[in-house]
């Protein structure tokens, strides 16, 4: 199932933002400027988040992977909106089941 988590709207942070310069969020050098940062947020924040990846497809962000709780999905989602803000973006994060088996494994 895909969800689409990106919306318009002004670009937050960037190597054009830095040096003064106005940013175009749809400028690939930046995009994945952007991905890259989103990516280094999941993982050095309170999340440390390696299952997820993120892909410039098509002209879109495509995230992909399974996380151990919702909670943890939200938080993905959350960073997405943040850094790829004006971007869109398709989300294909899934929760990882861990519910114990209701039989058992026939070998």
């Amino acid at each position: 199932m895909s969800d689409p988590v990106g919306h318009r709207g002004p670009a937050a942070s960037g190597p054009a933002a830095a040096a003064g310069e106005p940013e175009n969020p749809e400028n690939p050098e930046n995009v994945e400027y952007r991905v890259a940062h989103f990516q280094d947020r999941l993982a050095a924040e309170e999340l440390g988040e390696l299952g997820v990846r993120a892909e410039i497809r098509a002209g879109a962000i495509a995230l992909t992977g399974t996380v151990p709780s919702a909670r943890c999905r939200e938080t993905v989602l959350r960073i997405a909106r943040e850094e790829l803000a004006g971007l869109t973006v398709h989300a294909d994060v899934v929760v990882a089941e861990t519910t114990r088996p209701d039989h058992a494994e026939e070998l």
